[in-house]
């Protein structure tokens, strides 16, 4: 496994090294040791799957609210996705910076996302997998969010949006979340 930083502190891609054969390829998406000595999370208590059917589809942008913050390692497992990770934390140096991912099924990278960041992300293609693993328990009274359009953080999606849900339609702008 190969782990590069990016713009945003603790934003970690893990890419995949793939020992490849007539079989076709095996690699490790996650290993507790080398997590740990890039200084990463190692103890995932929840695995989460979410299918999305229509490209263009938007989810997002989430995160949990304090104490229940949560750290997140995403993988795509099927189709492609455009991943936007924001940066929420007000001593960071990339506060309200924002940085996006192409993930796809057959690509070798995956997303260590810390505390602090809120992610989502448009479906480049239909039926779509993504794959969550999170260090904390999901707490419904601690789910928040902001509105993808907040021009206080400025993403660019790649697509015309085709389908959204209504509460990621009525998250407030940054400045009230």
């Amino acid at each position: 496994m190969l782990f590069q930083t990016t713009e945003i502190p603790g934003l970690v891609v893990v890419r995949l090294q793939r020992h490849e054969d007539e079989r076709g390829s095996f690699a490790r998406l996650f290993c507790q040791d080398e997590f740990a000595s890039h200084g990463l999370a190692t103890t995932y208590v929840q695995q989460s799957l979410s299918v999305t059917h229509k490209a263009g589809t938007l989810r997002g942008m989430h995160f949990q609210r304090p104490p229940f913050q949560e750290t997140k390692y995403i993988r795509c497992i099927r189709g492609a996705i455009y991943d936007v990770v924001a940066d929420l934390r007000p001593d960071s140096p990339s506060f309200r910076r924002w940085q996006a991912f192409e993930l796809t099924g057959q690509g070798d990278f995956s997303l260590h996302i810390p505390v602090g960041c809120a992610h989502g992300f448009q479906t480049l293609s239909d039926d779509c997998e993504v794959l969550y693993q999170m260090d904390v328990r999901y707490r419904p009274e601690a789910a928040s969010g902001f509105r993808f359009d907040d021009p206080a953080v400025g993403i660019s999606w790649p697509r015309r949006i085709t389908v959204i849900g209504e509460k990621d339609l009525t998250w407030p702008p940054l400045s009230v979340s």
